[in-house]
């Protein structure tokens, strides 16, 4: 069975309000790239992801005037794609939904968001004292996690499909205050990912397997303010000290390599400097299902053979996204 996460930069921006692709020579929310050319690339990209399951990262808005899950079935429909169910979770009011694009002929998915005396569900609040003045902070999470139960041939499986909270300084107008924005930020990540955290922790103990998937903005060894806090948030979702661990193989190298290459599953463009490059995206497997020796790849268009090497794909993806995506491949069950 195979499996991807996959953040599409504003996705939202394609389509109109009924669902319809805005496919014209008008320009996309993605630097010189027009509609119909991230359309295209974006279908290009997915026919050849040929995935059973596709976690979207920053999917179409869902509002009163708009459904993610009927822009999701429009382009679906528009490329041919098998994948041509779509399922949403708790919608968010910042136009980037988190959604599973599936193929229902091969798998069933549902909607399946959990709570406890200690962390309530992830369209709440948590309380967690940030700043130690023994005060509790409410944590609201922007975009709450899709938590989905799902069963298909890889057996039954949970699915948390994520999109963190970006550190950026967004709004400082001085070093101080990026500075003060972004220790904030990271304090928030940190919490709402120890919300996470507390969640995997009851599903490792029932003995659940687990998959969970998306944009962290956050990875290790990413930026200086991991020192001020003594981890990533990443680290924390996997599992510290004597916890169970969550595993992804990119994480792990990372980790393990704090100098010389890493990974990455994003390229940022910035003005008149070299592109940036990051680990930001993952697909973080229960012990149960790492005991399968999955497969992870991610097709990035420079550093995955075969995405270099064909060449309409790997322009493709430097057109839809700037992202790209991470795929698991799992052994069906029994096999």
């Amino acid at each position: 069975m195979r499996i991807a996460t996959y953040n599409v930069e504003w996705f939202d921006r394609l389509f109109d309000d009924d669902g319809g692709l805005i496919d014209d020579d008008s320009w996309s929310a993605r630097w010189d790239v027009t509609k119909a050319q991230q359309t295209a690339a974006l279908g290009a990209v997915f026919q050849a992801l040929d995935a059973d399951a596709v976690m979207i990262i920053e999917a179409p808005d869902t509002s009163r005037t708009r459904s993610a899950v009927r822009a999701l079935g429009a382009f679906a429909n528009r490329f041919g794609l098998r994948t041509s169910a779509a399922i949403l979770g708790f919608a968010n009011h910042t136009q980037q939904e988190i959604a599973l694009l599936y193929d229902p002929n091969v798998i069933q998915v549902t909607h399946d968001p959990l709570s406890d005396d200690k962390y309530p569900r992830f369209d709440q609040t948590f309380a967690m004292d940030l700043d130690v003045d023994a005060s509790p902070d409410p944590i609201r999470w922007s975009k709450p996690p899709l938590e989905l139960a799902l069963d298909g041939p890889a057996g039954p499986l949970r699915l948390i499909g994520v999109h963190a909270k970006s550190k950026a300084p967004h709004g400082a107008t001085s070093d101080a205050e990026a500075i003060r924005i972004s220790i904030e930020n990271r304090r928030k990540q940190l919490a709402q990912c120890i919300w996470l955290r507390g969640r995997v922790d009851t599903h490792l103990a029932q003995g659940d397997d687990l998959i969970i998937l998306g944009d962290f903005n956050d990875g290790p060894g990413l930026d200086e303010y991991e020192k001020l806090f003594g981890r990533s948030s990443v680290e924390v979702v996997l599992g510290e000290g004597r916890a169970a661990k969550m595993y992804d193989p990119h994480a792990r190298q990372a980790l393990s390599r704090r100098l010389g290459a890493a990974p990455t599953t994003s390229r940022f463009k910035r003005k008149g400097q070299p592109y940036l490059q990051a680990l930001l995206d993952y697909i973080m497997v229960s012990p149960g299902l790492q005991a399968l020796n999955p497969d992870w790849q991610i097709w990035h268009p420079f550093d995955h053979p075969e995405c270099y090497e064909n060449k309409p794909l790997q322009a493709a993806l430097l057109q839809a996204s700037d992202h790209f995506p991470v795929v698991l491949e799992l052994p069906n069950k029994g096999a």
